[in-house]
């Protein structure tokens, strides 16, 4: 609020508010949030709510207040979303948890083999014999066409045998 000389008093534009008060602000949100990446992000929103309403808020004894108050609701719901997100992740965790199978020696080694091949063949390969997945579910997979899921996966075949020193697999 600024004095006018003549007894009624001005708003304050925006921006000379923004000014003034933006650094305080942040710092508000930061000894909130704990975060200076999060604390910009909120007193950026608490600033745009107070620009949307700056008819009324500019109107306020005290808009600083308003925006402070504003950071502080949003610092308490960002903690409870963040709160609530990671129980529901440590709860899935909790439900998912299994053991990976040891490999046998010979297994390890071929898989390591399939990771040495190109991507698309070692996915292929991979959605083929560790997931029993037919051609059409890896094209589906990969995102190609049929007959490009057979490319790869015959070409990793290949590529494979090679490796092994076994017989290359006919094309069919």
């Amino acid at each position: 609020m600024v004095p006018t000389g003549t007894g009624k008093v001005a708003v304050e534009a925006f921006e000379s508010f923004y000014s003034r008060e933006y650094r305080k602000v942040v710092a508000l949100a930061y000894a909130l949030s704990g975060s200076r990446i999060g604390a910009e992000d909120l007193a950026q929103e608490a600033f745009i709510a107070a620009h949307q309403r700056w008819d009324h808020v500019g109107e306020y004894e005290n808009p600083g207040a308003w925006v402070r108050r504003v950071v502080a609701n949003m610092a308490i719901s960002a903690f409870r979303r963040k709160k609530a997100e990671r129980k529901a992740i440590e709860r899935l965790a909790n439900q998912t948890r299994f053991t990976l199978p040891e490999l046998e020696p010979e297994d390890q080694h071929f898989w390591a083999l399939v990771r040495e091949l190109p991507g698309r063949q070692t996915q292929a390969i991979t959605l083929f014999y560790l997931e029993d997945r037919s051609v059409l579910e890896i094209a589906e997979i990969l995102g190609c066409s049929e007959a490009t899921a057979k490319v790869h996966l015959f070409r990793g075949r290949q590529a494979l045998a090679a490796r092994l020193g076994l017989e290359a697999p006919d094309e069919s």
